[in-house]
């Protein structure tokens, strides 16, 4: 059964207590939105969330998206809800003020995302992608086309989609074919196929804006002659009412194996007029601005699909009667117990659960430097802000999307056979869960940018943005009567993922393939490490707050309790990780392809 409450308790921890001294300081810009107000959206997009959209998440599944004429059809109340969201102003949360957004902290709009991924993962994708769509804009394309397209696209009138994948290539886009030529009045016309586009078409807004790649017809071969142009599914009148179609249509809607209130589509675009957004042939570095925005809330997906389940799973293991506690009855007038007592359902329950506290406690970190790289004043603070973003936007991809899997499979494996059956609605979380490690690129691509590109970057700078804190807690704190144990523990932990990194450093620099082997191993290391600290922190707020005599008592408890498992039963993990990494590429490499 489909059950969810939204953990606002433990959202307000993160976002009142926990990062409280996260190097970021007070931003003077969002200090209008007091805790009162913070808590008071929260509570407001939980309602959206648990009374909306929850109720239509199954029945979309079931239903799917329809192509009727060349019109995409979204599953039977999407539209009305959509437009409520939009009314809502739920679509401009985190936007600009100056395009008709709300301008609110990053950290409240990742909480609300996780809210809604958690009910209706398919319904999120619509407005996340115009989010995206609009970082792009706003950072790359001409003043008049800020003007005319990004206040529709925050209110949420028009849409936004990344077209990016071809038939022929998918995380090399330096083979695209997709072409642009050039039109006297300044605009281009494309041409070319694009797949896999995530709300390609729908019926939930007047009109949809494109980002499209493409190349111009004196590009250069690969990546380097890749340019970005902006194609509106409707020409849009000088009124901004839309016009005539713009040559863009649907061929297909994929046949996906989850997400499927979710319209994926395959478009054709034909002579469709579009604009240049950033310079000729520098279109990866507009996209990767919507790119990257868009890892980020892949991540706060795997989050949001990881407590969902995790939900689910605690309300049947409370309702399912099934043997008896191995320490005695605990349920005498029934004719067995209920199977949350069973110390193996309770690993479960308490892995998805560590799994959840410690992603939403990550991510709301990683929002603070959202927050300070839009907002510091301080140029230091920026720029450490920046490199924090640069170096955990992989981590928080691919580990948050890793996990969120793992916990949808222990939830269909909490309710056993009857997790298999699709009237569960457990089953439907793996389902939907498992593209997020795809999508956006793949997690193994996500691993060798974190060991590529960003770990060697500035001469290691960006690990510093994370390293530091973490020693200087370590060292703060690893004489503490309580907890020196569990800050021993991080710091074994943190000394492994140093070890780690200048194990890949050195081989890496004389053997490519060295790097690529150790990648995926150490995103896991790091963010199992960035979690530990996080954990850390919470487990001494709480002894202060209980120390404090309040009223939460419960709640810290819990927390205490969720802590102590993450180190006893999970970030052992890193252990692990790092005797991979040791042990190179040999035998990973060792067979000829023709021998597999």
């Amino acid at each position: 059964m489909q059950v969810y409450e939204a953990p606002l308790r433990d959202m307000r921890f993160v976002i009142h207590e926990l990062h409280q001294d996260d190097g970021f300081g007070d931003l003077e810009a969002l200090e209008e939105f007091s805790p009162d107000l913070v808590d008071a959206v929260l509570e407001e997009a939980a309602k959206v969330a648990q009374e909306v959209l929850l109720p239509l998440n199954r029945s979309g599944d079931i239903e799917g998206c329809t192509l009727e004429n060349g019109v995409v059809r979204t599953p039977k109340g999407f539209k009305e809800a959509y437009d409520m969201f939009r009314e809502g102003g739920w679509c401009a949360l985190a936007s600009d003020p100056e395009w008709g957004g709300q301008g609110l902290p990053e950290a409240v709009n990742k909480m609300t995302e996780e809210m809604i991924c958690s009910t209706n993962l398919s319904f999120s994708l619509y407005p996340g992608l115009t989010h995206g769509g609009t970082t792009a804009i706003e950072a790359y394309a001409s003043d008049e086309l800020k003007q005319f397209y990004l206040p529709k696209m925050v209110s949420g009138e028009w849409s936004g989609t990344m077209c990016l994948t071809e038939p022929h290539c998918g995380t090399d886009l330096g083979m695209l074919r997709t072409k642009a030529v050039p039109q006297a009045d300044g605009s281009y016309k494309l041409s070319g196929a694009k797949i896999f586009i995530s709300a390609g078409d729908h019926d939930l807004t007047e009109n949809i804006v494109h980002l499209v790649l493409a190349r111009l017809p004196d590009a250069p071969a690969g990546v380097k002659g890749i340019s970005l142009f902006l194609v509106p599914k409707y020409l849009p009148k000088e009124d901004g009412t839309p016009g005539p179609s713009n040559g863009v249509s649907v061929a297909a809607i994929e046949h996906k194996m989850g997400l499927k209130a979710s319209a994926t589509c395959q478009l054709n675009f034909d002579d469709s007029t579009g604009w240049l957004v950033g310079k000729p042939n520098k279109g990866m570095e507009a996209m990767f601005k919507m790119m990257n925005t868009e890892r980020v809330s892949v991540g706060v997906q795997g989050l949001g699909v990881g407590e969902a389940a995790y939900q689910s799973a605690v309300y049947y293991a409370r309702e399912r009667l099934q043997g008896r506690s191995l320490s005695g009855v605990k349920n005498p007038n029934g004719p067995a117990d209920p199977i949350i007592v069973h110390p193996d359902v309770r690993r479960m329950l308490m892995t998805m659960r560590a799994y959840n506290e410690g992603c939403r406690a990550l991510g709301g970190w990683v929002s603070r430097a959202l927050d300070a790289e839009k907002h510091a004043t301080d140029p230091a603070v920026k720029q450490n802000a920046e490199d924090f973003i640069a170096l955990m936007t992989p981590v928080v991809k691919a580990l948050f999307t890793d996990l969120g899997h793992e916990s949808a499979n222990l939830a269909v494996q909490v309710y056993g056979g009857h997790g298999y059956i699709a009237e569960s609605g457990v089953e439907q979380y793996a389902r939907d869960a498992r593209i997020a490690m795809i999508y956006e690129g793949t997690n193994g691509i996500q691993a060798l940018d974190l060991v590529g590109r960003k770990m060697p970057a500035h001469m290691g700078r960006y690990l510093r943005s994370f390293f530091h804190p973490v020693s200087s807690f370590v060292e703060a704190h690893k004489a503490d009567e309580q907890f020196g144990p569990m800050i021993a523990g991080l710091e074994k932990a943190f000394g492994a993922l140093q070890l780690s990194t200048g194990t890949i450093a050195q081989k890496g620099m004389k053997d490519p393939e060295e790097a690529g082997a150790a990648a995926t191993d150490y995103l896991r290391l790091m963010g199992l490490v960035a979690m530990a600290y996080c954990f850390a922190k919470s487990a001494l707020i709480a002894r202060d707050r209980l120390g404090e005599g309040t009223e939460e008592a419960g709640f810290y408890k819990a927390k205490l309790a969720t802590a102590q498992f993450y180190f006893d039963r999970i970030l052992p993990q890193a252990t692990a990780a790092f005797l991979a990494i040791k042990a190179g590429k040999a035998s990973m490499m060792a067979l000829d392809d023709a021998a597999f």
